[in-house]
């Protein structure tokens, strides 16, 4: 069951980067990352330039306070900041969510601000995910979407072991033009042979 597997918030530890729970002050660190404009256009959280660079509202920066204080409460996903080891500093956030209890499958996002970007944090943060998924919470696949006009993040992920299982053509719309969306995949036995081809 999700409670089981994701009650426990783990403290993950690799070189660069410390994936940790959410501590008080982190909602504010978080609303900074959330408000770049390059983040909000690579999640989908605005749909052209102008939205993407529009300040929060007041009601919208509570419910976002409120999220992340509540995040190490949820049983059924599992968030962690991802902390930046030289600098201590909070750059992003990685998540498992949309777990399916029968198939053992999960659904992967994250999302690093520009403070993290360019120093390997993020490709290092998918590797301890996917690590302590299938090593530590035993799942079978985990899943991801990521747009077209991405290609930096669609590297990290092909570089950790997940396979482009399709396309969905035009599924999103940034600035009027239309961007597909690129569904990925990496099955246990993928991980297992890409961390035997890293021996």
């Amino acid at each position: 069951m999700a409670a089981e597997k994701f009650a426990k918030k783990p403290i993950l530890v690799g070189e660069k980067v410390l994936l940790r729970p959410f501590e008080e002050g982190d909602g504010e660190k978080m609303l900074a990352i959330l408000s770049e404009s390059e983040v909000q256009r690579l999640t989908g959280s605005a749909s052209d330039d102008q939205e993407a660079g529009t300040a929060m509202g007041s009601e919208e920066i509570e419910r976002t306070r409120d999220w992340y204080a509540s995040r190490n409460a949820q049983n059924d996903r599992m968030d962690l900041a991802i902390v930046n080891r030289e600098s201590r500093e909070l750059v992003g956030e990685a998540v498992f969510n949309e777990y399916d209890d029968y198939t053992n499958n999960v659904n992967f996002r994250i999302l690093i601000g520009s403070a993290g970007q360019g120093k390997g944090l993020g490709t290092e943060a998918v590797r301890l995910f996917l690590q302590y998924g299938f090593e530590q919470l035993g799942l079978h696949r985990v899943g991801l979407e990521v747009f077209s006009f991405n290609p930096r993040a669609e590297r990290v992920y092909v570089k950790s072991g997940f396979v482009l299982e399709g396309v969905k053509r035009e599924d999103f719309r940034y600035n009027g033009e239309y961007v597909d969306t690129k569904v990925y995949g990496i099955l246990r036995s993928d991980y297992e042979r890409t961390e035997q081809l890293k021996s």
